[in-house]
């Protein structure tokens, strides 16, 4: 007989599972059944932490981005740091962020929610993450805080995201290099 799954683990379980069905079958045939079925476990275990699939969809998204978060590099220069992230996701993300937006357009188009909306930089730790980043190029008087609102330090992963988006590919090295260099680095310097 399996062991039993409790707490942190059997959490972990239901939103691997609802993450695998969601990757599978899409949105609008993700149902919380399939969830059970796939997780092994009863309806009564999932419905006591997730009321309904927009509810356990949110939180499987959650869970993932929180887990496959990247370490954020400290290369002792702004540019590199930000380089080296954007490489890393280059080169492991694109099909990640391209099967994700597949997936989630219904979704987004029946709940009403964005994008912006699933990627919650405090529930996935991508905030911190970031600002330790930033705060080191603070401190070595590369950057002006007072030039780093919210949409000035997301930009160069937005422009990732949207080269990958429009083409389903890697990004060139010199494409990033010019989001870097061309339109992030003017605007905090």
């Amino acid at each position: 007989m399996p062991e039993r799954r409790r707490g942190a683990a059997l959490e972990k379980a239901l939103l691997d599972a609802a993450w695998e069905e969601l990757m599978d079958t899409g949105y609008a045939r993700f149902t919380m059944d399939a969830v059970v079925k796939r997780a092994g476990t009863s309806p009564p275990v999932l419905y006591r932490r997730w009321s309904n699939r927009d509810e356990l969809v949110r939180a499987a998204i959650v869970h993932t981005l929180k887990e496959s978060r990247l370490d954020v590099p400290d290369t002792g220069s702004l540019r590199e740091d930000i380089l080296t992230l954007m490489r890393e996701i280059n080169s492991t993300r694109v099909q990640f962020i391209t099967i994700m937006s597949m997936r989630l357009a219904d979704y987004h188009q029946e709940t009403g929610n964005s994008p912006v909306d699933l990627r919650d930089p405090l529930a996935t730790g991508r905030a911190e993450a970031l600002d330790a980043l930033f705060g080191r190029a603070v401190d070595r008087g590369e950057i002006k805080p007072e030039l780093l609102t919210e949409r000035v330090k997301s930009l160069p992963f937005d422009l990732l995201r949207h080269e990958i988006l429009t083409t389903f590919a890697p990004v060139p090295d010199d494409t990033l290099e010019e989001i870097v260099d061309g339109v992030f680095l003017p605007l905090v310097r």
